[in-house]
């Protein structure tokens, strides 16, 4: 199905724009193929937190999830399979995490330091597809992510709702898993990708 949706999609670009080189038609469909699986895989995975009685705490977790990862990006699965496995036992079993599990102070600041750290030393992380080449963009990245960190964090301290706590605090955790230099070891993935083009940290 997704083979002829995205066979029908380059056609119909390539009729309407018949100048476009095959390079372009490439780079166009590397983002259409992108906003397919991201629509797929979400609705698998919503589904499957309806079902569990958890799409509250999921949505929660996907919202604190995303707006860190605008800035400190990180690993993609090679294909689409990987990716919606391992989602669906990430972002499930956090958003199950959000519902049940009750932190103390004491262990939630330790949390927030061992992120702040992991953030620090490790964002933004790119990927083989969509390399971070300028070195001023990497810094601001940086800041821009160790600023939400404390955002998260004072929102922690005022927030009494223990599902948006849980919730600011495993997104973070997810994002700094899938920014360790371990995380694109195990899946046989290259980190630091803009050392190819001959640059340096």
């Amino acid at each position: 199905m997704k083979k002829r949706f995205l066979s029908y999609i380059r056609s119909s670009i390539k009729k309407q724009y018949p100048k476009y080189s095959e390079d372009k038609l490439d780079e166009i469909m590397y983002g259409v193929e992108g906003i397919y699986l991201t629509i797929t895989k979400t609705i698998v995975i919503l589904s499957l937190a309806l079902i569990l009685g958890i799409f509250k705490e999921l949505i929660f977790l996907l919202i604190a999830f995303n707006f860190i990862r605008l800035f400190a990006f990180g690993m993609h699965a090679n294909n689409s399979w990987t990716c919606l496995i391992f989602s669906s036992l990430v972002f499930l079993g956090g958003a199950a995490l959000c519902k049940y599990v009750i932190l103390s102070k004491e262990l939630i600041y330790i949390l927030y330091l061992v992120v702040l750290i992991i953030i620090a030393i490790y964002s933004p992380a790119d990927t083989i597809k969509r390399p971070l080449i300028k070195k001023k963009k990497r810094i601001r990245f940086k800041i821009l992510s160790v600023l939400t960190v404390f955002v998260y964090a004072v929102l922690t301290i005022f927030i009494k709702d223990n599902l948006i706590i849980n919730s600011l605090i495993f997104g973070l955790i997810i994002e700094c898993i899938l920014i360790l230099p371990i995380t694109y070891k195990a899946f046989k993935m290259p980190y630091k990708n803009y050392v190819r083009y001959g640059l340096s940290a």
